[in-house]
């Protein structure tokens, strides 16, 4: 069976790809050996968000005794229905990915498994089909490490299907995903305790923004042990005994429920690429140029398996480069895409292009604009301070370097941020700008009057 080209998974960059190089009347296989839709809408955006949303109502609920408002008699979570919500959110979107990918005339859908024969050829149930070029949008999942496989264990996607709210959630890992976790089922009413190896949580974070999130997760009842080496865990009868040792002292604690956060791997074997010459790296991911071409031109990698993203902004993204150099005849490439991505805690934390330690590794001479949420009237008006913003600036050229927003509103405030640094604007295109008050956008331009050398 010979094909345009042949896509292989239905992510956020195989799914758009798909319906443009039909829509310019290519004919296009495309696998799926899952659900559609790939991680984002399954096990990841789409659900986490749903669940986020819940756990503040819930935290709304019962923290609003300062703007007046109490309430008489428990807060009830019910996860059951948190995740009946949720399942339908689900299904709405992956459902109608598969109904769009199915109804297109140019477009051959095919369930199951795929491996490549040859470097133009793909088996998947034993059929054969023929690609000019070939894509790969296989994704990632979750990483178990080796001393956890054989303990009872949860991931970011298995703990979605839970129906009853853990006792005692222990997870393994402060990154992201383990704190949006941990905060969530902590709103739901869970005890929670974070372990992370590391002396402070978010290391690829400036400082600051770190010592800032661990006092909010501390504000909230989180336990989190930083330093924690050698974490074992032993099954028991109603869940895990943990030990592991914290400062040289040996710490243990009982668990009903584990969640290992402990980062994720791509989806890169058993797909045949001995059989094409299509080159991984160390850890797994699919090697591709500025151009998103693996080692041999026409097959493409874009999203998580490539290692040049993990989130789904940088997936879409790869399908328009793609999209643009093969189709548009537009020159888009990864050198010229910014870094940025947000955590979904509460207060968010967002990030564009590089931090304090960055800078000075490269020694960048640059200045810093700077302003606790204290200062923000509208963060004072909401009763929520936590957090800071702050907006690195290249003294030679007043562009901006970079920026973290840990704060009410971060999510959406960074990107008069992220617009500005692509528009290679000076920082006072910002600083002179008039923003709507009363709001926290309107500080930028505020704290940008006066920046500070970057000591």
């Amino acid at each position: 069976m010979k094909f345009d080209a042949i896509i292989i998974g239905t992510g956020q960059a195989g799914t758009p790809l798909a319906a443009s190089l039909a829509e310019n009347g290519q004919k296009v296989a495309i696998i799926e050996k899952g659900d559609f839709g790939g991680t984002c809408v399954n096990t990841g955006c789409t659900p986490t968000k749903a669940y986020v949303a819940s756990a503040r109502r819930a935290f709304v609920t019962k923290n609003s005794q300062e703007h007046g408002i109490s309430l008489d008699g428990d807060v009830k979570i019910n996860l059951r229905a948190i995740k009946r919500r949720k399942d339908k959110l689900v299904e709405k979107s992956s459902k109608g990915i598969e109904k769009m990918l199915n109804d297109n005339e140019n477009i051959q859908v095919f369930r199951g498994e795929a491996k490549f024969k040859d470097g133009h050829s793909v088996v998947v149930n034993d059929e054969v089909l023929y690609g000019e070029k070939i894509f790969i949008n296989t994704g990632s999942r979750p990483n178990i490490p080796a001393p956890y496989k054989n303990l009872n264990h949860y991931t970011n996607e298995t703990m979605l299907e839970l129906e009853e709210i853990p006792e005692h959630l222990v997870i393994i890992g402060g990154g992201y995903v383990g704190l949006e976790f941990a905060q969530m089922f902590s709103r739901f009413g869970s005890r929670v305790t974070v372990l992370d190896r590391g002396e402070r949580l978010m290391q690829q974070e400036d400082e600051d923004i770190s010592e800032a999130i661990l006092q909010i997760l501390k504000d909230e009842d989180i336990k989190v042990y930083l330093n924690s080496k050698d974490i074992k865990g032993t099954q028991a009868e109603k869940g895990i005994q943990f030990s592991f040792n914290l400062n040289g002292a040996e710490k243990r604690i009982d668990g009903t429920h584990l969640l290992l956060a402990t980062g994720r791997v791509a989806n890169t074997a058993n797909i045949g690429f001995e059989n094409t010459g299509v080159h991984l790296d160390k850890k797994g991911y699919i090697k591709v140029n500025e151009y998103l071409q693996t080692s041999v031109p026409h097959i493409f990698a874009l999203g998580d398996c490539n290692g040049e993203g993990a989130f789904t902004h940088t997936s879409y993204n790869d399908f328009e480069i793609v999209e643009s150099n093969l189709i548009q005849n537009k020159k888009r490439s990864l050198s010229q895409r910014y870094l940025c991505y947000a955590a979904f805690i509460d207060p968010p934390l967002a990030r564009v292009g590089m931090n304090e330690a960055e800078i000075k590794e490269k020694g960048i001479k640059a200045k810093l604009a700077s302003r606790p949420m204290t200062k923000v009237a509208r963060a004072q008006e909401m009763g929520e301070t936590s957090g800071m913003m702050k907006i690195y600036i290249e003294a030679e050229t007043d562009k901006i370097l970079g920026a973290s927003f840990l704060g009410t509103g971060a999510d959406e405030v960074i990107h008069s941020i992220i617009d500005a640094m692509y528009a290679e604007t000076s920082y006072t295109t910002i600083r002179d700008a008039v923003h709507i008050h009363p709001t926290v956008s309107e500080l930028i331009p505020t704290m940008l009057e006066s920046p500070e050398d970057l000591e």
